[in-house]
This record gives structure tokens, sequence and C-alpha cells, in this order.
């Protein structure tokens, strides 16, 4: 293999019984047991045990942990009582007959040992040692097969890889652009990409019929598990496509990738859900479909009640909705703390309900409710004695979003060993914003359902879009784009963007959609959140190599970093004295 090694450490079996094996990596541990060492070496391939003689081999003595060595000896069978079925190499054994020490090492920081919990910010301080441990190295290459596997499928598939530019014009895409000024044009900004958009649809323009991009993204937003500032997800285009070769195809990624890393072939197709349907039942447009507990209407069962809160909300024109959690214990500090989580959400108030063993109701408003309307609720929720039972009465939407929170913490699975994909179809065009006006629900280049629906009301107009969810994680959207640009300004017009805003932000893409472009459709998803979830993690930080902090620092370079005021002048910038103030006084 090289002239440090020529064989890999991790697939020494007991078939090289026998031969002189070279190898080369890391000591992962050290055991000494009368006079002998056991040096356990590491390298990408996994590990193997090693029996060394410090009275023969004088470096045995100065070994220590994670020194980087190379090791030469015959491979013969562990003696009886010492082997290790679970480990590859755990039959055999090297005999040691040199060991060269290639690289010392420093005293650790932490334990490189998957069962020693070490604090998040050490870790990426040293991302480099940290990638070494077990699990995070089976990580990054699980990152690696699916990312192979979705290259040769697109390609199977006729696809060309282009890349498109980092250094963008700024364009309004939902979260805020990361700009970097341009020293050459002083006062103007480049933006990095929030996503391809624009540029794959151009593609299409070009005569490029089948584009991907394995994309690195940036987008300037407050960080969660699943978020980070700089991102990678697989970015898709094709022309005279509709939404049906978009989801076929993607879904062969999504196999393909699933059959990399978990080793399973999933069912296909994946099942298709509206956002009106996943929104009705599971009160998230992301449902985790792994379990049940789905909401259902039970307004009709109080159009007479004499429950006010039940009342009041029917007559403002909301909805009563409610769910079946199941038997479980339900003392009162747990219906206190489920109402304050409901309040959270937006909910005035919770309404819960448990079944006693007569099929009557434990619930403080067990006494304003009839016989027939208990009977009702518990008839509709399919309940059983011991079942809680949690109704909303609010606004539609507040009612189904409130209950799909409930929804997730008390049923969610803790760990993602079941895999649970969905499309999620005809969403709408359109949201509203805190002040009243509208804004775009995926981008501004979405295809309306209904051109005249759009332009009469555009708060009931759907989108020829569509998003890819597994275990209650969006992996990403995708959409029919405008390729018509009367259409696209009709857009921008509902938007609230006028003809000089639109040509200065988007001028250069609208002047090509004037030469014959193609109807055309894409999608992107995240690489980092699909493999997190392949790989059963919790947060995107584990599967990607070198990742900020929630607060957007990279311990490891200490980014970001101030720069001089050379720096600053030569790009035309100069701090906010408030800002030089608090940076004096931090």
């Amino acid at each position: 293999m090289s002239q440090y090694r020529d064989t890999a450490a991790g697939t020494i079996g007991s078939e090289a019984v026998g031969s002189t094996v070279k190898i080369a990596g890391w000591v992962a541990r050290r055991r000494d047991h009368g006079g002998v060492a056991f040096i356990d070496v590491r390298d990408a391939s996994g590990i193997v045990q090693v029996v060394a003689d410090p009275d023969v081999i004088d470096e045995v003595a100065s070994l220590r942990m994670e020194y980087c060595v190379a090791v030469s000896g015959e491979v013969r069978p562990r003696p009886d009582g010492t082997t290790n079925p679970d480990l590859p190499t755990g039959m055999v054994e090297i005999g040691a007959e040199e060991i060269q020490i290639l690289s010392p090492a420093d005293a650790l920081p932490f334990m490189l040992d998957d069962r020693v919990e070490v604090d998040e910010r050490v870790r990426l301080e040293y991302r480099y040692l940290d990638l070494r441990r077990a699990s995070m190295a089976a990580n990054i290459a699980a990152r690696s097969k699916a990312t192979a596997a979705i290259r040769r499928t697109l390609d199977d598939l006729g696809f060309l890889e282009i890349e498109t530019p980092t250094l963008v014009a700024s364009t309004p895409e939902g979260a805020r652009d990361m700009l970097v000024p341009s020293r050459l044009r002083e006062g103007h900004f480049y933006a990095l990409p929030q996503s391809p958009q624009l540029f794959k649809q151009l593609l299409m323009v070009s005569g490029v019929e089948r584009y991907f991009q394995i994309a690195r993204c940036y987008r300037d937003e407050d960080l969660r598990s699943d978020r980070q500032l700089e991102f990678t997800q697989l970015d898709l285009e094709g022309s005279f496509w509709g939404q049906d070769e978009v989801l076929d195809t993607i879904e062969q990624t999504l196999v393909a990738a699933t059959e990399a890393v978990r080793g399973i072939r999933l069912t296909e197709p994946f099942p298709r859900l509206t956002w009106q349907e996943v929104m009705d039942r599971y009160g998230s447009d992301k449902p985790d479909l792994r379990f049940g507990m789905e909401i259902a209407d039970l307004a009709d069962l109080f159009e007479s009640s004499e429950f006010g809160v039940f009342t009041s909300a029917l007559e403002s024109g909301g909805a009563i909705r409610g769910i079946n959690t199941g038997v479980r214990d339900f003392p009162r500090s747990k219906a206190d703390e489920l109402t304050e989580l409901a309040k959270a959400n937006g909910a005035k108030g919770l309404v819960w309900m448990v079944v006693n063993d007569d099929r009557s109701l434990r619930s403080p408003v067990a006494k304003f409710l009839s016989d027939a309307e208990i009977r009702g609720v518990i008839d509709r929720l399919e309940a059983q004695p011991g079942d809680v039972l949690l109704l909303v009465a609010d606004r539609w939407k507040t009612a189904v979003t409130v209950l799909g929170a409930l929804r997730n913490v008390l049923g969610r699975p803790a760990d993602h060993e079941d895999l649970a994909f969905l499309w999620v179809t005809d969403f709408p065009m359109f949201e509203e914003e805190e002040d009243g006006s509208i804004t775009f629900s995926h981008h501004p280049f979405t295809t309306p359902q209904d051109v005249e629906m759009m332009a009469t009301q555009p708060e009931h107009a759907l989108a020829r879009a569509y998003d890819a969810v597994l275990n209650g994680v969006e992996l990403g959207s995708g959409s029919v784009r405008i390729h018509d640009p009367e259409l696209q300004r009709k857009v921008f017009d509902i938007l609230g963007i006028d003809s000089e805003t639109a040509e200065r932000m988007f001028g250069w893409f609208l002047r090509a959609l004037r030469f014959g472009p193609p109807p055309h459709a894409g999608f992107a998803f995240g690489i980092d959140r699909l493999v997190m979830i392949l790989q059963n993690e919790d947060s995107i930080r584990e599967v990607i190599p070198f990742p900020k902090t929630q607060s957007g620092v990279d311990p490891l370079t200490g980014s970001p970093t101030l720069v001089d005021d050379r720096q600053l002048a030569e790009l035309g910038i100069t701090l906010r004295p408030e800002t030089r103030t608090k940076l004096e006084e931090s």
C-alpha cells in the first residue's frame, strides 16, 4: 500500500494467520500485563491488537495515547479466552517485530472514546481529534457514501454536474444574505448564495436539460440543531418537467443514499399528502408519520354546547380539534405543563380529559358537557379507559399547530431507527406576515396552480410546490418554476415588488426569461439533514466535519474574528462608533 504499511489494520482476520504484515495508525489504547504491552492500533479501517515486548522493542516504553506509529509483525491467533467476537479483528493479534514512532502526541484534551461525554465546544475546538472517534469517523464516512450514491444515481439518469457562482447578487430568499464587500467597487457587496436557485434556472434557459450540484449554501439565520450558517444541499433542476418527474428523480436519490448508508431498500413510491391534509391530520407541514395520534375535527359535536369556550370559538369561525395521546400517567402537574406549552404555541388554553373506566371523563370541563358530547368525544377519538385526550378551541391554524406541537412532544420516538419518508404537496402560494402583508411561502419563482385565484384571492392560492419530509424533519423543497415573464411580474405585483425594484434585484434574470425558456422544475434537499437522520443523530453538527456552534462561532479557528482598520479601509468600511465602544469594553 505504501512505505508505511501494506495492510489496513481493521481488515486483518483469521485468514492472515502466519503472514507478516505492516500497519500504520494511532495508538488507541495501551495495557501492560506481565511485562508485555497490548497496544490497540487504529486506522480508518478499524482496530487491531498488537502485542509487544518492551525488552525487545525499545519504542514500546515511550508509546502514549494517539502516537502515530507503524508496526510490522506476524499475525497469530489470540490465546483462548482472549478473543473478541464483537471486533472484526478480534480473533487475531500482531506479534510486533518492529515499531516505528512516526510522530508523538501531546496529552489529550479529552479521551477519544464514544463512551465519554465531552463538552461540545471542546470537541469543536479540537475537531481534528474528535473526528478520530469511531462514531464521528462513521458519520463522515456515511456522508461520503451518501453523496457518492447520489452522484452515481444522477449520472446514470443523464444529469450534468455543474458548479454555479459563490459570489452573487443579493436577492430576497427568506433569510438574511451573508454579504461580502467588494474591494474593487467600493460600497458594493456580493452575497453568498442561499441557494443556486436563479442560476440553475438560467441553466435551463441555456439548454442544459438535466443539472445537479452538491452545492454549498449560506444563510445568516438563527441556528438550531438542524441549521448552520453554511450547509450543503443537493441542488437539482430539469427542463420539460412537472412535479411528478421531480419527485420520481429525488426519490431515486434518497433510496440510493439510504441503501448506501443503512443497507436497506426503501419502498417506493413514498406517501404523498397535501399541505391541507398534513395540517388537518398532524398539525405540521413536516409531520412525523412513525406514530399515530392524529388530529380529529370535533366541531360538529359541540355546535349546541353550553361550554362557552367551545361555542365562542365556533361563533368566531374557529375550530375545535383534539388528539388521543393514549394511556399515560396524567397528574395535574403534567396538565399544567402541557397547558403552558399550548399557550407558548399561541393557544389561549388547553382542554384535557382522562377517560374513566365507566367512560366518564376526569376533566375540569366535564361538568359543562352533556352526556352526548362526552360520548361523542370518546367515540370520535376512539378512546379507551386511561386515555388522555387533549382539545384546543381556537382559529383553525392555531388549533392544529398547537396540537401538532403537543403530538410531537408526547409521541415522537427518541431515535431515528425507523424511517418514514413523505412528500407534502400543494402548499399555499403565499403566507401572511405579522403586519398583515403577504410573502412567498417557498420563493417568488414558484408557479401558482391557478393564476386567476392567485390574482383575486391570493390568500387561498396554491403553489406547484412540494417538500420532502423524513421523520418529522424537512429535508428540502422544490417547485415547478415560472418560465413566463408576464406571470413572474404578476407574482411580484402581489408581493408588492414594483417594476423598478424587480428590475434592480432580478433584471438580469427576468431578461433571460424573454429568450424562450423551457418549462422546468427542480428541488434541493439538505445533505446534512439526511445523513443526520440516517446516522441516528440529533444534530447536523455531528455529520459536518467542521461546524459552527449555535452562536455561529468556530472554536477551532476562533472565527468570526476582528480585522484591522487597514483591511476595512481597503473596502471603504468603517465601524460605527457604538460598535467600537462595545468592542473596546469587551
